[in-house]
Order: C-alpha cells, then sequence, then structure tokens
C-alpha cells in the first residue's frame, strides 16, 4: 500500500535522517565535554552497541514482518504468536510520542530557519555579545515570528511526505542526507583552520575517568538510546518499507556509526570556533542560538559559513521531522481510507495546532504557564510539559515493551525469519534484547523520573 524502498542505501539515509536531528549538532558534544570527554564516548559507544542497535533491529523487524503503521504491526506480530492484541499499545505510544514530539520540534527547527536568514543578511557581523542574546530572546517571545516559521517548517514536510515513499521522502533523503554530511565536513575543517582545534580535540576525547560519574554513565545509556530515534515509531514504519532481502543487522550496525559520526563531526564543527573565541561549552541550546552567532559574527567568511551551519542545522531537523510524521500518516491511510496528501495535510495542519502551546510557552502567555510537578520534575509549561512527558516517560515505556514483545512474546520462528543472520549473530541479538536492554532501560527510566537520585540520597552516596 505505502510502497518500499528503491534500495538499501535509500533505507540507511532515511533511517539515519530520522535518527539525525537537532539533538545530535548540539546536546552530545555538550553532555559529551561535561561527563569526562572519552571516557563518556566510550561508554556512549557500548550502550550504543549492546542497547541501542538491539532495539533498532527490533523495530525495523516488526515494520517489515508487518508491513503497517507501528500499532498495527505490533498486532499482526501479537497474533501470530497467539499473544493478546493488547501488546499494540507498544506501538501506538510511539506514534503518540513522536506525533507529541513534532509538535514542539516544527518549533524548534523553525529557529533554526530563521537564523539562516539573520545570518545570511550579516545580523550579528561585530555585534555584541549582550545584543546577540536579546536578539534570541526577542525572537522566542514573538508568538507570530514563531507561528510563521513553524508553519513554514510542516509545510515543507507536509509537501515532501504528501508526495509518497519514492517521489517524497526517498528524494528528499537522497539529496539532504548527503548535503548534511558534506555541510559538516566543511564546517569542521572551516572549523580547524579558524579556531582552537587541539583545544576542542582535548576537550571531547580525551578521558577523564575523573568527571564520569554514575550520572554520566546512565546519561550515556539515555542519549545512545534517544539519539537513534528509537521508541518513537519511525524506524518501525520505516521497517515496514524495507524490501525483504536487506540484512537488517547489517543496515542497522551502519545507521548506528553514521547516526554517531555525524554527532562527534558536529563536536568538531562546534568546539574549535567555541574555545577559539574564548565562549564557554556549557551553553545548552544557547550554544547553537546565542555563542556560535557571536563567534559567526566576528571571524572571517563568518556570515557564509554561519549561514550554511543554520542550513545544515534545519537538514537535520527536517529530516527528523518527515519520520516523525509519517507513522501517523500510513495510519490514516490504512485506517481512515484519506489519500496519501489528505492524511499529510490533516495531520499538518494538527500539528501546528498543538504546537501554539510550545509557541506560547516561550512567549510566556498565562495559558500556557503552569506550576506543576510530574514525579518530581518541576514542569513551567505546556512546552516542557510534551517534553518532559515524551522524553522522560513515554520513550522509555516504549522501548522497554518493543524489547520484551520482541524478545519473550514474538515468536522466536518469526524473528529468526526476518533477521536471517548467523545462528551466533542471532543469539546475541536475543540475549540483549531480552536481558540487558529491559534492565538498562528501566535504569534510565528510574534515573529520568528522580527515582534514583531518592536511593543515593538514602544510601548516602
Amino acid at each position: 500500500m505505502h510502497g518500499l524502498w528503491s534500495s538499501r542505501l535509500a533505507f540507511i539515509l532515511a533511517a539515519t535522517g530520522a535518527a539525525v536531528g537537532l539533538g545530535n549538532i548540539w546536546k552530545f558534544p555538550y553532555i559529551m565535554g561535561q561527563n569526562g570527554g572519552g571516557a563518556f564516548v566510550l561508554v556512549y559507544l557500548l550502550c550504543i552497541f549492546l542497547i541501542g542497535i538491539p532495539v533498532m533491529m527490533s523495530e525495523v523487524l516488526i515494520g517489515r514482518r508487518g508491513r503497517q503503521s507501528p500499532g498495527l504491526s505490533v498486532k499482526t506480530l501479537a497474533l501470530e504468536a497467539n499473544a493478546s492484541t493488547r501488546w499494540q499499545l507498544a506501538g501506538w505510544s510511539g506514534l503518540a510520542a513522536s506525533y507529541l514530539i513534532l509538535s514542539f520540534y516544527a518549533v524548534i527547527a523553525g529557529w533554526a530557519l530563521y537564523y539562516v536568514y539573520k545570518t545570511a543578511v550579516g545580523t550579528f557581523v561585530d555585534m555584541p555579545a549582550a545584543e546577540v542574546g536579546a536578539e534570541f530572546g526577542q525572537f522566542i517571545s514573538n508568538p507570530y515570528l514563531l507561528m510563521g516559521f513553524s508553519a513554514v517548517v510542516l509545510a515543507l514536510t507536509i509537501y515532501v511526505v504528501g508526495r509518497g515513499v519514492h517521489k517524497g521522502l526517498e528524494k528528499a533523503v537522497n539529496y539532504l542526507m548527503p548535503a548534511l554530511f558534506v555541510l559538516l565536513l566543511l564546517m569542521a575543517i572551516y572549523s580547524a583552520l579558524n579556531g582552537a582545534f587541539a583545544e576542542a580535540l582535548e576537550f571531547m576525547f580525551k578521558p577523564d575517568f575523573s568527571k564520569l560519574t554514575m550520572n554520566g554513565v546512565l546519561l550515556a545509556l539515555g542519549h545512545a538510546f534517544f539519539s537513534l530515534s528509537l521508541a518513537s515509531g519511525a524506524m518501525i514504519i520505516y521497517g515496514a518499507y524495507l524490501p525483504s532481502n536487506v540484512s537488517i543487522g547489517k543496515t542497522t550496525l551502519l545507521i548506528a556509526l553514521c547516526d554517531t559520526a555525524v554527532a562527534l563531526l558536529a563536536g568538531l564543527a562546534i568546539f574549535p570556533l567555541v574555545f577559539g573565541y574564548g565562549l564557554t561549552p556549557a551553553e545548552g541550546p544557547g550554544l547553537i542560538f546565542v555563542t556560535l552567532p557571536i563567534a559567526f559574527g566576528a571571524m572571517p567568511f563568518g556570515t557564509l559559513f554561519g549561514t550554511l551551519f543554520f542550513v545544515m542545522l534545519v537538514f537535520a531537523a527536517f529530516t527528523s521531522a518527515i519520520a516523525m510524521i509519517e507513522s501517523t500518516v500510513a495510519w490514516l491511510v490504512e485506517t481512515k481510507g484519506l489519500k496519501r496528501y489528505q492524511a499529510t495535510l490533516g495531520t499538518g495542519i494538527s500539528l501546528w495546532l498543538l504546537g501554539l502551546a510550545t509557541v506560547f510557552s516561550f512567549s510566556g502567555a498565562a495559558w500556557a504557564t503552569l506550576d506543576w510537578t510530574l514525579l518530581g520534575k518541576p514542569i513551567a509549561s505546556l512546552f516542557e510539559l510534551k517534553d518532559y512527558l515524551t522524553s522522560a516517560i513515554m520513550l522509555p515505556i516504549g522501548g522497554l515493551f518493543i524489547a520484551i514483545f520482541t524478545g519473550w512474546v514474538m515468536s522466536e520462528r518469526a524473528s529468526r525469519e526476518e533477521l536471517a543472520t548467523s545462528k551466533l549473530a542471532y543469539q546475541c541479538w536475543r540475549f540483549a534484547i531480552r536481558w540487558i536492554t529491559p534492565v538498562a532501560v528501566i535504569i534510565v527510566f528510574l534515573n529520568l523520573i528522580g527515582v534514583l537520585d531518592v536511593f543515593r540520597a538514602f544510601s548516602g552516596n
């Protein structure tokens, strides 16, 4: 009904695009530098191989065998295993999570689009640091600008996804992902020539195990899980379009390697400039929208390369957006009899409306302001509520259910047929998905909701 990827490469580009997003460009380098540098990288890579890849294999496996949207694919495989159809909730939770995430992700992606324009016209050239920060603050507090740029992001997403698998999704990632890699390489080379490259290398890769606390290990574990776009339905629906003759194991390994390479390249593109211009890396989102514009405004050819950087950021956000909307569109086509463009347009409009909660959260509107506590986490706005609800609750629980379903519920014969790998490789995957992944995800979830903090407080650590 939905079509198939034309090649293994097309799937790799699409799935890598789903995994690579705004978090890869600033979050991974930032948390890596704050948690032991090279020591954090080692733990992160270990988590990718032991947890991220097995879960991704599970999701692609479900999608390809079910050939439907996430919930319906899980339901089909549950029936095949003579298990309860309630397991389909594992798929529906991913669809719901991706829908909620995209409602605020499109707003943040709009920031990057706006900064392409602001950088290209030379706004930040020789601008004092205080004024750069004020410029960002004025922008995010303007609801009309945020509404407009998020609408542009969603309109482009609607156009691409509405064209289908071959003419839309595949064609877009075939251009966007190579362009993203080229831009990253250009930015890394430019940063090496114009920034403090040696200092950045030491910051990123010199192991400092004294800074790697248990929280740092858990952070690496959580980021490995979330950076691969797992438990959001994206890998299941992309797996549904994967031809039967493509190796799931080899393909997911390549996707994980590409995703990690993008994160590391982003660090090499960002931190030489940060250190070279005496700025601080501990800025979170401000690292991109406040700190870097200061550097771009002061360096040679800063307007050109600053513009290219934000174009790259838009590409990363866009490839993730089209992956997140696809599950909902596929479900509407399957169950409601809608044409693809109808399903995409309706989903896009509803996402824009839901995104208003994020827009007015930044502008400080009274109706979007909260004073809640959710599982020990203070929630100050509707944006924070959506962010925490998805990242800290829905995704970890969804990932746990996927691991349990494929490891304990799904027919072993079915999983062997889909993975079609050597006996040793299959046994390694099955052991990881049945034992290592569930325990690790539970630990991450407990840490995110603060249970481990309570335990450590009682134990005196």
